[in-house]
């Protein structure tokens, strides 16, 4: 089941510059057609994981990998708009610093490495963005030349998460789908184009 997802998730994968920028309309610019196609193909591997019944994938790198793909990404396609979308965060975030302190993220491919650190991104604390922003610019600094623009803008978008949560201590668009108050300074900053990550 591992190698199903990441096959889904990635493609075709067999050498460091390996990467189909079509995925980014999948990954990131998606809908509700797609999160229903995760909902059907992973829904049930998700339960599984969020029950902690997959914690043996964690032994290897890409498993871990794949475990990191089901709490944090998967996770957020099949509760879309609910509390229930963020709420393995701190289980993804465990894994990939549990990762990254045995190494596991230097045995992956580079485009593989960014979801290995996302978790760190969706983080609401500085500490861990201030890793995710270390994270990214070793993939920034390791990439080939292939992908150098691509983890620049990785990069980029990892250092507008922490900025955010320098200043407010926490993501604003996430307020109201987790029943929090917002301030009038959050609401003025909801207005500004590009100030929401989901």
């Amino acid at each position: 089941m591992q190698s199903t997802l990441l096959d889904f998730w990635f493609g075709p994968l067999a050498n460091p510059e390996d990467f189909n920028r079509d995925r980014y309309l999948m990954w990131f610019q998606n809908g509700r057609a797609f999160d229903q196609t995760i909902r059907e193909r992973f829904g049930e591997l998700w339960r599984q994981a969020e029950a902690g019944l997959l914690d043996d994938w964690a032994i290897t790198p890409v498993g871990r990998l794949a475990l990191i793909l089901l709490l944090d990404q998967v996770s957020r396609h099949i509760h879309r708009g609910a509390p229930l979308a963020f709420a393995q965060d701190q289980r993804a975030q465990a894994l990939t610093l549990e990762g990254m302190a045995k190494g596991d993220d230097t045995a992956l491919l580079p485009i593989q490495r960014l979801f290995f650190y996302l978790p760190l991104e969706h983080a609401e604390d500085l500490g861990l963005q201030q890793q995710s922003v270390a994270a990214f610019t070793r993939l920034r600094n390791e990439a080939p030349p292939a992908l150098k623009k691509d983890c620049e803008g990785f990069l980029d978008y990892a250092i507008r998460h922490q900025k955010v949560i320098a200043h407010f201590g926490r993501f604003p668009d996430l307020n109201v789908i987790l029943g929090r108050d917002s301030t009038p300074e959050e609401w003025a900053f909801l207005q500004e184009p590009g100030s929401s990550f989901l």
